[in-house]
């Protein structure tokens, strides 16, 4: 599946709730217990997505030409909006992550229901897995 086709079935998902913000992020809150787990060697230092409030752990790895994220955190919102990016972008080929300009954040409101704490976190996820995949395609 193709990152615009996973974004609008996001968008489709989130049209359900209308403008029940408190439903989207029993929704958000869901997704993030289904997150991809990183592995516990994984969690590291280095591993923390900076600007981040919550503790964000990232991992990449490249396997068949796609990039696969995992990644954990230990706040309950956080870890349903990275669940989304990883939801996203994970099984994509870097050159496709680093092109992706993911509308659907707009489109289902995100950002601009998001505290400015959680909103830079949020850009900060994505500026890191469009770094990764940036290495990936340098490599």
């Amino acid at each position: 599946m193709s990152i615009q086709e996973i974004e609008k079935e996001i968008v489709e998902e989130f049209e359900l709730f209308g403008d029940d913000w408190e439903g989207k992020y029993e929704h958000i809150i869901d997704l993030g217990k289904s997150l991809p787990k990183i592995k516990e060697e994984y969690k590291t230092d280095d591993r923390i997505i900076k600007g981040c409030q919550s503790k964000v752990w990232l991992h990449s790895e490249l396997k068949e030409g796609k990039i696969v994220f995992t990644a954990d955190s230990d706040a309950i919102i956080t870890k349903g909006m990275v669940a989304l990016m990883i939801r996203v972008l994970s099984n994509q080929k870097p050159e496709d992550v680093v092109s992706a300009n993911l509308e659907f954040i707009d489109k289902i409101g995100l950002k601009e229901h998001l505290s400015p704490t959680r909103a830079n976190g949020l850009v900060s996820m994505i500026k890191q897995m469009k770094l990764d995949a940036l290495a990936f395609l340098n490599s």
